[in-house]
């Protein structure tokens, strides 16, 4: 990659949000995208499937050949041809998967000391990070290495997900998306509606997994769509939308909310302290969110104002 394109590419995403304040920051965050590019793309492997009815990608991460990649890319998969940007190709056996988060592990068969990238944390990224995507755009192809793609977070959430303007299209599912010192922090999930806003399943899903994954266990439910996964928080509560504003109109069993003393009839009036006027304003203040925190909820009961705190709830949990 030139050095003038890259450039160009910097300033670019410096016109939209990006905080770089002279010519020798921009220098400095252009060397480590080139150095990350230089180091992480022999990383940045191809999966196909032994009978090539599916493709993608995925990255090395450790030294005996642990593949990090996307569920969707090994779903139904035993076995995986394992190709490099050079052409060399190896076997590799599927290990587990987590639908949910739409994380695999695969394991490069037979010996061998393999260069690897390490994991780093994807639950600290903040919106406007600087990040790093690669990926086998359209399918492996002898005639390029894996394309490079810079960009910022975009949004946080939800669940395990996080967004990126880094462009990616079919074939990019898998691979890796780094921070500038070259961490591993997410893995390419899905394309978004629009190419330039794009879903990454965050590195530190792996890490309460990780044992399973290893062993081979194959769980949960693939939902492409972020929003509707299982993992997403929720207060567990349905909604009824008026004039009158949020609504409960019930709550779940599985959720925390009837120990928060949340009952139907209550109006939902701010979460956090951000006022809540309908229900894309409380889906915005949810992606931000984890499973497990406790948010404070501003409600009225009869006209009566009252503060709630509760705890958030998986999706799948909150029938």
């Amino acid at each position: 990659m030139k050095a003038s394109f890259l450039g160009w590419i910097v300033l670019t995403h410096l016109a939209i949000a990006a905080p770089v304040r002279d010519l020798q920051a921009l220098l400095e965050v252009e060397a480590k995208v080139q150095a990350v590019a230089q180091k992480r793309v022999p990383l940045t492997v191809a999966l196909i499937a032994a009978d090539a009815s599916s493709s993608g990608s995925g990255v090395i991460t450790s030294e005996e050949g642990l593949i990090l990649t996307a569920a969707h890319v090994v779903q139904g998969s035993e076995t995986m041809d394992v190709v490099f940007p050079d052409g060399k190709t190896v076997k590799g056996k599927v290990l587990g998967a987590n639908y949910g988060k739409d994380l695999a592990m695969v394991k490069i068969e037979g010996e061998g000391k393999w260069p690897a990238a390490p994991r780093g944390a994807s639950k600290t990224l903040e919106v406007g990070d600087w990040v790093v995507a690669t990926g086998h755009a359209a399918g492996f192809d002898p005639a390029r290495t894996p394309p490079v793609r810079f960009g910022r977070v975009v949004s946080k959430g939800p669940g395990n997900f996080f967004t990126t303007d880094c462009t990616l299209i079919g074939g990019d599912s898998g691979g890796p998306i780094f921070d500038l010192e070259g961490n591993i922090i997410g893995i390419n999930s899905n394309i978004g509606q629009a190419l330039k806003v794009n879903n990454h399943a965050g590195v530190d899903g792996f890490k309460e997994d990780w044992d399973k994954m290893l062993n081979g266990e194959q769980w949960g439910k693939l939902v492409l769509d972020p929003l509707q996964n299982e993992d997403m928080p929720v207060l567990g509560v349905a909604i009824d939308w008026s004039r009158a504003g949020l609504i409960v109109g019930e709550v779940s069993k599985g959720s925390k909310a009837t120990e928060a003393g949340i009952q139907p009839g209550d109006v939902i009036v701010s979460l956090e302290g951000q006022k809540i006027r309908n229900l894309d304003d409380l889906r915005n203040e949810l992606l931000r969110k984890q499973v497990g925190d406790k948010v404070k909820l501003a409600i009225l009961r009869d006209g009566k104002a009252m503060d709630k705190e509760v705890e958030l709830v998986r999706r799948g949990d909150a029938q």
